[in-house]
């Protein structure tokens, strides 16, 4: 089967999802993208675009793969003549309907923040079948979604809220584990260098509010004053405007800081995950957590607010020591952790990410996008 994989925002986690599934997929997968820069942009425009570029090639796809970022509903519009019978899948890395804005945002500021949310909704309209990367995505979307109809005036549509529960359902995200296996070190240089270093706490999410900085930050400024050993590796994708709370971080906890910003190799980034022994997670926000299931699958000994995607991914039944409520108890548990480093270095939860792996995974995916294909030839 041809899929074509719609993307207008083409970096970070969309790149690596989009490229991944084309990688181990037993279907032929081509990506038609734009660059991933100017989110609000492509979510308004990027169809318009992407629908120029599929109109200038000779492609006849069985199916139609888009992400989340864009308007199904104006792509279609737009390549009509050509697309009138091909089925059409949606996937959500996350939306703009249950996702967290910031109150300092220029479109919440001009209220005018819930046209992307309606943009979603009329995209899962247009989809025939609708796949989210957490059931807790799924949960959330469906239950946000008529709160954002009954804001308009009227024929606001809530009897679609059923229709889309009933042709969507979940679809994890998956992980190119094998990159970051064939690039992991030989075991017993691994721990000789742990043992020589002091505990390395990790930070690898955006710098974003949405991810809670200022608790990350609280909790070490604390294990600092309790004289505690440690350093940080503070990574993740950065823009030209973040948190000021890494600015101050970096001043007050100075030498503790090893790595202060984005790497642009996989393979170092992936040595930080080897190296690293704490992963403290803050994000008021996470529809998967591709950054906490790395670093778990690297040795990394999470921390994690029992609530979002995570219990769905670490249950709580068995790792209960996992997670915490509030800062003051996940920085106890951090503190705990650095005292007992070596027991710490020995716990492993990579058995709860393993079955995120694109050769698990891809199988899966294929079967669904077939019986998309399928459903509509029976329609």
């Amino acid at each position: 089967m041809n899929i074509l994989l719609l993307e207008p925002y083409f970096t970070g986690s969309h790149k690596a999802w989009a490229e991944g599934y084309a990688r181990y997929s037993s279907h032929n997968i081509e990506i038609l993208s734009l660059p991933g820069q100017f989110w609000k942009w492509r979510m308004h425009g990027g169809a318009v675009s992407l629908a120029k570029k599929f109109l200038a090639q000779q492609a006849n796809p069985d199916l139609l793969l888009a992400t989340d970022m864009l308007d199904l509903t104006t792509f279609l519009a737009l390549t009509r003549k050509r697309t009138a019978e091909i089925p059409a899948a949606i996937y959500f890395h996350e939306n703009q309907i249950s996702y967290p804005w910031s109150q300092n945002d220029r479109d919440i500021l001009q209220k005018r923040d819930k046209h992307y949310g309606y943009i979603n909704f009329c995209s899962v309209l247009a989809a025939d079948s609708v796949f989210f990367n957490s059931a807790y995505h799924r949960e959330a979307f469906l239950f946000e979604l008529p709160r954002l109809l009954k804001h308009f005036p009227d024929y606001r549509g809530l009897d679609n809220v059923k229709k889309i529960e009933k042709k969507s359902q979940v679809l994890h995200v998956g992980i190119d584990f094998e990159q970051l296996a064939k690039l992991k070190p030989e075991k017993e240089s691994l721990m000789a260098r742990k043992k020589s270093q002091p505990p390395l706490i990790f930070w690898n999410h955006r710098w974003e509010y949405d991810k809670n900085p200022a608790d990350f930050f609280y909790a070490l400024f604390t294990l600092a004053e309790q004289g505690l050993e440690f350093e940080v590796a503070i990574l993740g994708e950065n823009f030209s405007q973040f948190p000021q709370d890494f600015e101050k971080a970096r001043d007050k906890l100075g030498e503790r800081i090893v790595q202060f910003g984005y790497v642009e190799s996989f393979a170092e980034y992936a040595a930080w995950l080897y190296r690293s022994d704490i992963l403290p997670v803050t994000s008021k926000h996470d529809f998967f957590g591709i950054s906490v299931v790395e670093a778990v699958f690297c040795g990394c000994y999470p921390f994690l607010p029992k609530r979002l995607s995570y219990p769905e991914i670490f249950p709580y039944e068995t790792c209960r020591n996992n997670y915490y409520n509030g800062v003051e108890e996940m920085t106890k548990k951090i503190a705990e952790a650095i005292r007992k480093i070596d027991a710490t270095r020995q716990q492993n939860l990579s058995s709860y990410v393993n079955k995120f792996a694109w050769k698990s995974l891809s199988p899966l995916y294929d079967r669904e996008m077939e019986k998309v294909r399928l459903g509509i030839a029976l329609g």
